[in-house]
């Protein structure tokens, strides 16, 4: 089964053409950090207009460096929840378009679902069931995947995702957009211990997660500092912050498999491309046991593939949907 698969829920405008979910045969992913960066974070309606622009074009790249004809595409996908709501409707309605146009299927992809199905692209060999950290500019979350179109969401965030505490925190530290990336690369060779910052606690539930209040220790740090005329260390700050960040997550996620009885975990999501949380969470599976899945960083970010693999599973469960489809901008997994 071929699906042409769209995604472009935030600032990556992105098509991808997939055989059976998990064999790609093209990806194309345009960037539009370059055009936010000067704004220090996504605008929306700059995003939405870039998706525009450039959604059709890209498809019929995608289509040619697959190899296909369009008379060989058996169902068009795009994601419709979460995300920017302007940037979602765009490449849903090129969906729309597309399939109504080729006379196949449509099938509606939740975006979060589409990141945990990026393990499936990036490892032919796995099978729910297993556990699923997923962190991302806007989400941060544990799962528990006991089939592919079937989770538990066991711990969340009760305010800010992890990615958008880098960005802030790397904003306040003068590093460009998109911030993650950035804090990562000063991070490195830092004390982690330099700074000590809050790890939080949630009341009713071990495994939820809180950043909100880590992101205001550093950006209080920082502009005490700055009223008094200290230097900060950067590396070490952002190293003592990616320590913070990375013991809230992997503390979670191994509680998590332990309490539902998993011995496979997988990573996913922007976030999942920090170098210190890649380390923590394979010393951790390590010492504990468990069989750690961790997708190429090129398949971290936002991309088509992974909307393209999630679909194929959403298309098998009898998941399509009407062209009257709407976009969300948040919906439960």
């Amino acid at each position: 089964m071929i699906i042409l698969a769209v995604e472009s829920s935030c600032d990556e405008t992105a098509v991808s053409v997939s055989r059976d979910g998990r064999t790609i045969l093209s990806d194309e992913v345009l960037s539009q950090a370059d055009l936010h960066a000067v704004y220090g974070g996504v605008v929306p309606e700059i995003a939405s207009r870039k998706h525009i622009e450039s959604v059709a074009a890209l498809a019929e790249m995608a289509v040619k460096k697959a190899g296909i004809s369009r008379s060989e595409i058996n169902a068009v996908a795009a994601t419709y929840a979460p995300g920017l709501i302007g940037a979602v409707l765009v490449g849903l309605s090129f969906a729309k378009g597309a399939a109504y146009a080729l006379g196949v299927p449509l099938i509606a992809v939740h975006h979060m679902r589409g990141h945990i199905a990026a393990n499936y692209v990036a490892f032919p060999e796995l099978e729910p069931p297993f556990i699923a950290l997923v962190v991302s500019g806007g989400h941060s979350f544990i799962a528990d995947v006991t089939g592919y179109t079937e989770m538990r969401i066991m711990g969340t965030t009760r305010d800010d995702a992890a990615g958008e505490c880098f960005d802030k925190c790397a904003r306040v530290l003068g590093l460009p957009y998109p911030g993650g990336a950035a804090m990562d690369k000063l991070s490195q060779g830092g004390n982690d211990k330099k700074y000590l910052l809050p790890r939080a606690n949630v009341a009713g539930n071990r495994l939820d997660m809180s950043f909100s209040g880590l992101k205001t220790a550093v950006i209080n740090l920082v502009h005490n500092a700055e009223q008094k005329g200290e230097e900060i260390d950067r590396p070490g700050l952002a190293a003592s912050f990616a320590a913070a960040v990375s013991d809230e997550l992997i503390s979670r996620t191994m509680d998590a498999a332990a309490q539902a009885g998993r011995d496979r975990i997988c990573v996913c999501g922007g976030v999942a491309a920090n170098s210190r949380v890649r380390k923590d969470l394979a010393d951790a599976c390590r010492k504990n046991g468990y069989t750690l899945f961790a997708p190429p960083l090129k398949l971290c970010g936002d991309n088509a593939a992974m909307i393209a693999c999630q679909a194929y599973y959403e298309y098998l469960a009898g998941n399509t949907a009407e062209l009257d489809v709407n976009g969300f901008a948040n919906m439960e997994i």
